[in-house]
């Protein structure tokens, strides 16, 4: 009888363990939901407001450069706007996993809503990588050249903005293997 009883209680204290380490990894989640959303708004204010004006020979004569001329910083602006969007739902999800032990229907969801996420950043960051390349450095087979000697203020801000995507991404893919781990925890 005793030692059933001892079978019992240590049983209960690996749960009880189970259960604070879920929630402290449901409070890293949330918090790093947080720093993802603040990151990708960021990014997306940031390469949203970004232009330069520049005058060429005249007064009369400028040249501007704004993140909308080119698709694939436009595509940057609204995946980030999206993924943020996202981000900031998906925190009442996340409050439910620190206050409940029990949420794995709603952990699978977050865990595909956030792969989806992640894909859609990954897609807007690197397409507006290849822009920022290019301004930088440009190509000589094709004759582009890097403008970024004319409009240093504008690459600063575009390339700023990147480094704030690729910050999201990580923690997208840091937030996936949390979601991972207290999932794999349950069973």
């Amino acid at each position: 009888m005793k030692s059933g009883q001892a079978e019992f209680v240590e049983t209960s204290k690996g749960i009880q363990k189970s259960g604070l380490m879920s929630r402290r990894i449901a409070i890293l989640e949330f918090i790093l939901r947080i720093v993802a959303f603040f990151n990708t708004i960021s990014s997306a204010i940031l390469m949203a407001t970004t232009n330069e004006t520049l005058p060429f020979f005249t007064q009369f004569i400028r040249f501007h450069a704004e993140y909308n001329d080119l698709p694939a910083l436009t595509f940057f602006v609204v995946a980030n706007a999206v993924v943020s969007g996202y981000l900031i739902l998906s925190l009442a999800v996340a409050f439910v996993h620190i206050v409940k032990s029990k949420t794995q229907n709603s952990r699978i969801l977050l865990i595909v809503l956030d792969v989806a996420m992640l894909g859609l950043l990954t897609a807007g960051a690197s397409s507006a990588a290849a822009i920022v390349y290019l301004a930088h450095n440009g190509n000589n087979k094709t004759n582009w050249f890097s403008i970024c000697q004319q409009f240093n203020s504008f690459c600063e801000r575009i390339s700023g903005s990147l480094i704030g995507s690729f910050i999201a991404v990580a923690l997208l893919i840091l937030l996936i293997l949390l979601s991972a781990i207290a999932l794999s925890r349950r069973h």
